[in-house]
């Protein structure tokens, strides 16, 4: 199998604490290599997925761990709480916070968006308890970028959310050429947004420049594929069954209360 990733995604940019946190990554994919899902389907791809990232479940920490753990806490403070980010679901103070490095050609980034985030949002975001904030880590190539960069377009307007998801409904298979300007602003138009403003913003030098800073932030923290979550710094790797999640937010609102 071909690495599908272009020549910068896969280049280093580690920095000294970076390279405590890829440790860390590596040895808790160990663990879960040798204490092996429940779930036998758990990070299986679909066949039209394969190569797009990992899909290993990282499991949670206890909450004595994921409070003690230097490493879980620098991640954790990766979180920007931004009052009024377009691109984040959630009250800033929520006790969780679900950092989700994603991109818009990835199917498993899809099938996390269409079958788990919305119980999410609905069991937690809208309870206050989960915010969830996006990171663009569009590293299948060149229409991954053009893509992204249109979500920060839809943020401009205020839409990011709308057109996530009208994307991911309409999701098209990676690198097939599809993930035009005039796809890109046809479904811009059917969520709502101003299709000449959205149009004029894909040319935005400084939009290609906020997607080109999260997906870096993801390379120094070890992310080398999509999706990869931190829900208060604890990472979770791949599309997992919503009770991964759920479990995940659950220890770490227990956490953030003690």
């Amino acid at each position: 199998m071909t690495d599908p990733s272009p020549p910068r995604a896969r280049r280093s940019v580690l920095v000294p604490a970076a390279v405590a946190v890829l440790a860390a990554l590596v040895a808790v994919v160990a663990f879960v290599a040798s204490h092996p899902s429940s779930n036998p389907a758990a990070g299986t791809a679909p066949p039209s997925s394969a190569g797009t990232g990992p899909a290993a479940v990282i499991e949670t920490p206890s909450a004595d761990a994921s409070t003690t753990d230097p490493v879980i806490e620098m991640l954790k403070g990766l979180a920007r709480r931004t009052p009024g980010d377009p691109m984040a679901r959630g009250k800033t103070d929520a006790p969780v916070v679900l950092i989700s490095y994603s991109e818009f050609q990835c199917p498993f980034c899809g099938k996390f968006a269409r079958d788990t985030e919305p119980t999410l949002i609905r069991k937690y975001v809208d309870a206050g308890v989960l915010r969830i904030e996006w990171r663009d880590f569009p590293y299948l190539g060149d229409e991954s970028t053009t893509a992204a960069v249109a979500g920060r377009a839809a943020a401009a307007q205020g839409k990011f959310w709308r057109f996530h998801d009208a994307l991911y409904a309409d999701q098209q298979p990676p690198n097939s050429g599809r993930l035009t300007t005039a796809f890109l602003t046809d479904v811009a138009r059917k969520a709502g947004l101003d299709p000449t403003r959205f149009a004029a913003d894909l040319r935005n030098a400084r939009l290609r420049d906020a997607v080109e800073k999260d997906f870096a932030e993801g390379q120094r923290i070890g992310v080398i594929g999509t999706p990869a979550f931190l829900v208060n710094g604890t990472p979770i790797m791949g599309a997992q069954p919503t009770d991964v999640f759920e479990r995940a937010i659950e220890q770490a609102r227990a956490a953030a209360a003690s």
